[in-house]
């Protein structure tokens, strides 16, 4: 199976609430692994149709699997993701953003700080949150 047809397996378990747990999160995890960066932009359109869809499960996963393959390059784009309320606890994003800003602290500041100016507030509040990490 292609990593193209994995993505779009995993898309359709997350949509689905009968899925098998550990089956979608062990295909995430094969995503991440896998180090195909073309896969990054269909993963972040993804992200934000879970996000429109209130999917708290969907942007966990897939915010792993971005930050995993995109780097601290992709903060940009989980900050924003992790902006938005679903009601979740977002541990496991949070834990992403937290490890992107200690593995490459310079492009951490980089990214960050213009969001922490954000018109969105919320934006400009989790740019100043995951700042807080940068060793």
């Amino acid at each position: 199976m292609t990593d193209d047809a994995r993505v779009t397996r995993l898309i359709g378990m997350l949509d689905d609430l009968e899925a098998d747990i550990d089956e979608t999160i062990d295909l995430a995890d094969a995503l991440a692994a896998s180090g195909d960066l073309g896969l990054l932009p269909r993963l972040e359109s993804e992200l934000d149709r879970a996000l429109a869809d209130r999917n708290a499960y969907a942007r966990e996963l897939l915010g792993g699997v971005i930050a995993a393959l995109g780097g601290a390059d992709r903060l940009p784009v989980l900050i924003r993701a992790s902006a938005v309320d679903l009601g979740d606890d977002q541990d496991g994003l949070a834990a992403e953003i937290v490890d992107l800003v200690q593995a490459d602290p310079d492009t951490a500041r980089k990214l960050l700080r213009p969001l922490t100016e954000d018109d969105d507030l919320t934006v400009a509040n989790r740019a100043d949150w995951a700042l807080r990490f940068v060793p």
